[in-house]
Parts: C-alpha cells; sequence; structure tokens
C-alpha cells in the first residue's frame, strides 16, 4: 500500500512539474507596439510575458508562445499587406505548437480600418470561426484539443497620430464588440475576458496598449487562465 502512495505522490509530483504551452493567437496590441511608433515593448514589459511570469510566479509552470503579427484581422485580408487574414494558416499554427493546453485569441481592432465596413457582429463571428478552426486542427493523435480564451480588447477610442486614417470612424464601428464576443464565447463553449474591465486604450493613439496597460492586462489575465490551468 505504501508503495501504491508513493508511485502516486510521484504521478501528481510529475504531473505538476510538466511544462504547458499556452499560445497568444493576436495583433499589434499583443505584440507590443509601443503607441504612435513602429518600435516594440521587450517581452518582459508586453502583456504575453507578464501573463507568462505572473503564472509561473503562482506555481503553474507554463511558457507562452506568441503569435502576434501587426494588422491581423479575423477573417479578413488587408488590402495592402499578405498573410492579415487571421484564418489562414491557423490550423498549422496550432499543429506546430502543440501539445497546446490554452490558446488565447485576442483579435478584432483590425476588423474596424476603413478597408472595411463591418459592426461588432460580424467581426465577433470572425471570431467563432477561428474556434472552430482551433478545434478541428490536425493535431497529432493523443494531444488534447486546448482550451481557448477569448480575450475582447479594450474598446476604441478616437484614433490619434499616423494611425488616424486606417482606423477613421473605427471607435464607431467596435461599438459592443465585447458583448458580441461574450455571446460567441457561450456559444462555443470558451473562456472570455473583456480587457476594458481592467484597462482602457492607449489615449496616445486610441488603439493600442502603453507599457502599465500592458502590465495590467497581463496580470488579469493570468488570474483568469490560473483557473484554466
Amino acid at each position: 500500500r505504501s508503495g501504491i502512495k508513493a508511485r502516486s505522490q510521484c504521478l501528481e509530483k510529475t504531473e505538476h512539474s510538466m511544462m504547458r504551452q499556452i499560445l497568444v493567437y493576436a495583433d499589434s496590441l499583443s505584440w507590443g507596439i509601443i503607441p504612435s511608433t513602429r518600435a516594440r515593448l521587450p517581452f518582459n514589459k508586453r502583456w504575453p510575458g507578464v501573463f507568462e511570469m505572473s503564472l509561473n510566479h503562482l506555481g503553474k509552470n507554463v511558457r507562452v508562445i506568441e503569435n502576434c503579427l501587426n494588422g491581423r484581422r479575423t477573417v479578413w485580408c488587408d488590402p495592402f499587406k499578405p498573410g492579415r487574414d487571421g484564418s489562414e494558416g491557423l490550423a498549422q499554427v496550432i499543429e506546430y505548437n502543440s501539445p497546446l493546453s490554452l490558446v488565447v485569441l485576442s483579435l478584432g481592432t483590425n476588423d474596424f480600418q476603413c478597408t472595411h465596413d463591418h459592426g461588432a457582429w460580424l467581426s465577433a463571428q470572425g471570431t467563432a470561426k477561428l474556434v472552430q478552426i482551433i478545434r478541428q486542427a490536425p493535431i497529432e493523435p493523443g494531444m488534447p484539443v486546448p482550451e481557448i480564451m477569448i480575450v475582447a480588447p479594450p474598446k476604441i477610442i478616437k484614433p490619434q497620430g499616423p494611425i488616424r486614417h486606417k482606423f477613421h470612424g473605427a471607435e464607431e464601428r467596435d461599438h459592443g464588440l465585447a458583448a458580441e464576443l461574450e455571446i460567441v464565447a457561450k456559444e462555443q463553449s470558451v473562456h472570455f475576458f473583456d480587457a476594458q474591465t481592467v484597462t482602457s486604450a492607449s489615449t496616445v493613439d486610441g488603439i493600442h496598449l502603453d507599457e502599465n496597460q500592458h502590465n495590467t492586462l497581463g496580470l488579469a489575465i493570468a488570474q483568469k487562465a490560473a483557473t484554466i490551468l
């Protein structure tokens, strides 16, 4: 009996010590662009890095994989830059990064660039398609289908600076996005977090996040993810 107990404790210890991988699939808000510049915050200052460090501090033993592309939409193309349709190649991203314990999806902001005439409902349907792609990805037999968390980006405020033209009117078109994404999350039985509950967008450009906002968001999402892992 003591031998069985020892093996059980060893198994529990091994399971606890296994590193879990988390994929962040997102856009420039998560890439860490510094508002009104083309510079990037270092990993430990942008929210995915804060997220990883916070979870590890909580004893979760995780590795965060960033796949964050500037200008990425949910399911639409950018007429000026290739590869911005978030649905293209997502199944393969899941395949080559597996096994994954969690995928954090945070897209939608770029759906409201002036090249698109979308409202919140349509953008949220794009995220719903991404959830389906993740669940149908051709991962190896025996590997788990990851948990999914949709993170609604902060509400767009009046765009400023160099990006003001391509985001003209976006603060009106994105109205209600968080609510629509929460509906999608419930319908798809995935987790949901609204970034606006802890931080607004930067007042510098109305779209992205300042360094302190990245820190706040990373800590908050880590608290949510800790209940999932």
